[in-house]
């Protein structure tokens, strides 16, 4: 019995002997995070396209197939406030040629101050010697002299006193066009959420000239606003869109919620990220989808860089 036991252990310790000289281990499985890189190289594509300054003009030349909405739209502004800043009373009438004013004081003339040399100060008046007259000395005589020479030094003091130089004139400078919104924080204030669930059939392209991405749903199904801010375009006036809605979200970004079946707001309100803004169509589409695009400055740049599509 003893001797079984003995061969027992002898067997267990060549088997661990073996093992040892071996050299091979168990495996390892990693079942850490993913990897970050892609996360990274859209952030840092991000932090790229906010450093790029404003490239807009102060004003545009109308040419042919401009409208005002097609107009505000690719230099990321608001239809209604270029109709007033220009004066136009009926947005659907502009002609060719037409120079259309995109910021305020971009043609606002310009007051320059008087030269040096334009005013000189006032000559004081020539007055006559006063006249004499021969009196005996008295007190009464003097104040005759006093009379006589009408005590006027008050109003020749007043009337040497050189006239005040006038003051220059502040120099009216036009205003400013608005800057990166990067530097007032405005950029970095944004948070983005996706516009709605569902699969991605298109996705950007500068090269092929798509200008957003497409997200396919069912009819009636929720669009929600990517980020907080005011809706500056409903309806149906961009060909190629459908129903439409643009949301302007500071002075930098716009984004575009194109072929709606139905929209829920209306120009001029506010909107919080998450909210309801229509509901999901093919207007002037092939099939039920949501076309997105985000806009910097008018010039529409890659969602992807902006919204979690992983996680949809």
């Amino acid at each position: 019995m003893k001797q079984g036991n003995t061969r027992i252990l002898l067997l267990v310790a060549a088997v661990l002997a073996g093992c040892a000289s071996s050299g091979q281990r168990a495996p390892v499985v990693d079942r850490g995070e993913p990897s970050q890189n892609g996360v990274a190289a859209a952030e840092e594509a991000r932090k790229k396209i906010a450093l790029e300054k404003d490239w807009r003009p102060e004003t545009h030349t109308v040419q042919k197939g401009d409208t005002l909405f097609s107009i505000a739209f690719n230099y990321g502004l608001g239809y209604r406030e270029l109709a007033e800043l220009n004066g136009i009373q009926d947005p659907n009438v502009i002609q060719i040629g037409q120079q259309i004013r995109l910021f305020r004081g971009s043609a606002t003339a310009v007051v320059r101050p008087a030269a040096a040399g334009d005013s000189k100060p006032v000559e004081p008046p020539v007055r006559e010697q006063p006249r004499l007259a021969k009196y005996a000395y008295s007190e009464a005589a003097l104040a005759q002299i006093d009379k006589l020479q009408g005590q006027t030094q008050p109003e020749i003091a007043a009337a040497v006193k050189p006239a005040p130089k006038p003051q220059p004139k502040p120099e009216a400078k036009p205003e400013a066009k608005p800057e990166s919104s990067a530097g007032a924080g405005e950029d970095e204030a944004l948070e983005w959420s996706l516009p709605a669930n569902g699969k991605l059939i298109g996705e950007f392209s500068e090269s092929a000239n798509r200008k957003g991405i497409d997200i396919a749903g069912k009819l009636g199904q929720p669009v929600a606003a990517s980020a907080p801010g005011k809706v500056v375009y409903s309806g149906n006036g961009l060909r190629g869109y459908g129903k439409l809605v643009i949301i302007k979200h500071n002075r930098t970004y716009l984004s575009a919620y194109a072929h709606n079946d139905q929209v829920l707001v209306k120009e001029g309100q506010n909107v919080t990220r998450g909210q309801k803004i229509a509901e999901m169509g093919n207007t002037d589409a092939d099939q039920v989808k949501l076309h997105f695009e985000v806009r910097r400055f008018g010039k529409p740049v890659d969602p992807a860089k902006y919204l979690p599509l992983g996680k949809s």
